[in-house]
Order: C-alpha cells, then sequence, then structure tokens
C-alpha cells in the first residue's frame, strides 16, 4: 500500500516525536526514507480516537522482517500481522528481550567520544574523497567483495547506492577512498545527524578490498573518518557492528570504541 499524503505526515510526525523522546532515531534509515519518500510497502498504522498512535513496516520476502516506530513490541500488532503472514522478523531496539521468539541476530551500537588518535595514511597511499558521477563502479565492486557474506552490505547495486547520494544528508566530503597502486583499496563512508539534538556523526560504511586486508587499513580508514566527522564540529561518533563479528570489534575496542545499545532480530511464527 502507499500512504495517503496525510497519513505520511502522521507518521513522519510520530518518527519525529519519538527520536526526541528517546533521543535515537525511531526506526531504521532504510524505513524512514520509506515513509519520506512515500514509497510503496506494507504500512501497518495504530490509530486511537482519530489520532496515530503507533506505526510499523513490514518489508522482505519469505520472511518479512517488521519495526514498529521506537523498536518496542505490541503484541497486538504482532498478532495482527502473523493473521496475515505465517512468519516475521521483528527488531527490538534498546531493548532487554522479554517479548517470546527466537533470536537471529544481535547488532551492537558502538560509540566513541572525540578527537581519537589519529593513524596516518600508508606511504605511497592516497586519501582522497568519493567523486560522484565518476567512483560509483569501483566503490560497489570494492565494498562489495569486502563484504561478500554480509546479510545487507554485500550485494548493494546502482540503485541502492544513488538512494543514498541523493540524500540531503549525503555529504561527499565525509565519503574517503584511499588508492594504493591505482587501486580501491578500502573506503570510509561517514554521516553526521545534523536533524538530531545531539547532531553526532557515524561511521556509516567502512570497507576494505579482500587483496588489501591485513594491512590495518581498516584501522587507518576508521580513524581517518573520524578525523573528517572532528572537523566538522561533531563530538561522538557511533557505528553499528553483528555481535557475532568478533575481529571487528577488537578493532574497533582498541580505537575506543564502547557499546551503547544492543538491538535484536527476533523470529515469531503463526501457531494455529
Amino acid at each position: 500500500m502507499t500512504l495517503t499524503p496525510d497519513q505520511r505526515l502522521d507518521v513522519l510526525n510520530l518518527l519525529n516525536h519519538t527520536d526526541t523522546r528517546l533521543g535515537r532515531e525511531a526506526i531504521d534509515e532504510v524505513h524512514r526514507r520509506t515513509v519520506v519518500h512515500g514509497w510503496s510497502a506494507e504500512h501497518w498504522l495504530l490509530q486511537r480516537d482519530g489520532h496515530l498512535e503507533g506505526y510499523a513496516l513490514l518489508s522482505g520476502g519469505e520472511h518479512p522482517t517488521i519495526e514498529m516506530c521506537g523498536g518496542g513490541f505490541d503484541e497486538g500488532l504482532l498478532h495482527a500481522v502473523l493473521k496475515v503472514h505465517t512468519c516475521v522478523d521483528w527488531w527490538e531496539r534498546d531493548m532487554r528481550h522479554t517479548s517470546g521468539g527466537t533470536v537471529l541476530r544481535m547488532l551492537q551500537m558502538m560509540r566513541i567520544d572525540l578527537p581519537a588518535p589519529l593513524v596516518e595514511v600508508p606511504e605511497g597511499a592516497i586519501l582522497r574523497t568519493f567523486e560522484p558521477m565518476h567512483d560509483e563502479d569501483r566503490w560497489l565492486e570494492q565494498n562489495n567483495l569486502a563484504f561478500a557474506h554480509h546479510p545487507e552490505q554485500g550485494a548493494w547495486q546502482r540503485e541502492d547506492l544513488a538512494e543514498r547520494t541523493n540524500e540531503p544528508w549525503f555529504d561527499p566530503s565525509g565519503f574517503l577512498l584511499l588508492e594504493i597502486d591505482g587501486q580501491l583499496a578500502a573506503s570510509c563512508w561517514t554521516k553526521v545527524h545534523e536533524l538530531h539534538p545531539d547532531r553526532f556523526g557515524e561511521i556509516y560504511v567502512v570497507s576494505v578490498h579482500p587483496d588489501f586486508q591485513g594491512r590495518n587499513l581498516g584501522r587507518v580508514m576508521v580513524s581517518q573518518g573520524l578525523a573528517a566527522l572532528r572537523k566538522k564540529g561533531v563530538a561522538t561518533a557511533v557505528l553499528f557492528v553483528d555481535q557475532s563479528n568478533a575481529v571487528a570489534k577488537k578493532l574497533y575496542e582498541s580505537i575506543g570504541f564502547r557499546v551503547g545499545r544492543e538491538d535484536l532480530l527476533v523470529r515469531f511464527t503463526r501457531t494455529n
């Protein structure tokens, strides 16, 4: 379904108010973009006395994923969804797992105060910023190879990249590329959450081409990304990492990141 103009505004107002109340995003970026652009999706709206009190968005195919505004758990909403779908995965944001179901995955949000120690670029390497209309294909190849086995990050297409680079928040000066011997070896894409009350930064995507792994380039790129955020006046930065990714977590902890939040992906199945 497609939200009507009035429904779209109501949902955006609910998301914005929930952002402020919780001090974090009410719903993930991909789902928010669906609302902002008025794209067709499976929208669930909870209304009482003519007022919108809850919102959720369902996406995906065989095992659809639902995320509710605020990341909370609403048993009534889940029951309604399971009348339509035999199985649904639910993101619980910043909560202890008390809703039943089976936990499939945990994402950890890690946080660091800036400035952080700077790791210099290796001798002979070239650090530069992303050039729109020039670097798209090279970056997609590098990123997708680096995340070949990642459930979200390893299969980006031109359209996926264009959606994000066309967003108002996109700033190519915060999208860093590292070239070695003429090849795109690593990258770090940063983002400033300008509309958030705390105006924090994010290491949005960081990756190293498989041919250049083992050279400490992940540390170099995260460090350079944090420096780029600091130059924009950002005092705090975050990133998201899969709890099972012990290698990445060890790297981020050694830089100074600490876990600030844990999000759970929980699967529910209809019981007849």
